[in-house]
């Protein structure tokens, strides 16, 4: 699996790609999850402060 990343403007070339190694999916899933813990977290606290 590879991944890449590229500036939304074209005119800038700053762009990111790598491969994946063994491990990086794993962290991915990790980034994944805490992403999703974090907007569950967010809309807690929405709903509490919107009452």
């Amino acid at each position: 699996m590879s991944f890449s990343f590229t500036d939304p403007e074209p005119n800038r070339d700053r762009s990111f790609s790598f491969t994946e190694p063994t491990d990086v999916k794993e962290q991915l899933q990790a980034i994944a999850d805490m992403a999703h813990e974090i907007l569950r977290l967010v809309a807690d606290v929405r709903r509490q402060t919107s009452n």
